[in-house]
């Protein structure tokens, strides 16, 4: 499958500087690339999947809520042509990836990569000021079994630094009323995400489920909630990752852009 829009000739032409252990990887849409350090830490599945699941609009206006090295910014932006995305990131090295990436495709104009602490997102930004945010969170809770607390990929693993009523909260109050929060958790924390979504006045409008095989247990689901919205959910059919070990079913195959 060919990607959803034509290669951005420009970015591919923009020269590239990598540092130590970075990396430079094709994104599978619009010609776009990201920077990555596979000894800090690296977008996964989740990340694209969310994408997918998403919905914008090309006047929209995007927050990204730990946006790591910019990949959600950067998908959303191919997809659906916001009309400004900004990204917050706590960890200052994964977002001068970001924002070299940003540069790299060509996006400077219309992607801003901010570091700053999601906890204080409403003093950095306006409150009411977003159409849509966007949140691939921590999802392990504290610090138990880890051996560094500060390694970027703990950090971006578990609740170190910031936990899901942190995001839940300033969600809310950046969010404009009848703005979408999209984010992407485990299942086996639903319930205190669907109670902390509706405590912060984010109504819980649509649900997915992700297996890695039809016959197996989810292990992501994506959540789409609506600030002061009404009571009313959508559960859309499972997404199943692979047909069978290492080929990955039509649907992955669609979001990824092969």
């Amino acid at each position: 499958m060919k990607p959803e829009n034509p290669r951005n000739d420009s970015a591919a032409q923009i020269p590239v500087s990598l540092k130590e252990n970075e990396r430079l990887d094709e994104l599978q849409r619009n010609g776009y690339r990201i920077i990555q350090n596979p000894e800090k830490f690296c977008f996964g599945m989740d990340a694209v999947l969310l994408t997918g699941f998403a919905r914008a609009g090309s006047r929209d206006v995007l927050l990204d809520l730990g946006t790591g090295t910019g990949i959600i910014p950067i998908l959303m932006e191919a997809k659906y042509h916001c009309s400004h995305l900004t990204g917050l990131e706590i960890q200052a090295d994964s977002a001068d990836m970001a924002e070299r990436s940003v540069a790299l495709n060509g996006l400077s104009d219309k992607i801003d990569i901010v570091t700053g602490d999601i906890r204080e997102a409403d003093r950095i930004f306006k409150s009411a000021s977003f159409d849509c945010i966007t949140c691939n969170p921590p999802y392990m809770i504290g610090k138990h079994g880890i051996a560094n607390p500060e390694a970027p990929k703990a950090i971006a693993r578990h609740e170190i630094l910031c936990t899901f009523e942190d995001v839940a909260v300033q969600a809310a109050k950046l969010l404009k009323p009848g703005g979408h929060f999209f984010l992407v958790h485990r299942p086996f924390r639903l319930a205190e995400i669907m109670v902390t979504l509706a405590g912060c006045k984010l109504e819980p409008k649509r649900m997915q489920f992700v297996y890695p095989y039809v016959d197996r247990e989810p292990n992501m689901v994506l959540l789409e909630a609506v600030r002061g919205g009404r009571p009313r959910m959508t559960v859309e059919k499972p997404l199943i990752i692979f047909q069978e070990q290492g080929v990955y079913t039509p649907e992955i195959r669609e979001v990824y852009g092969y």
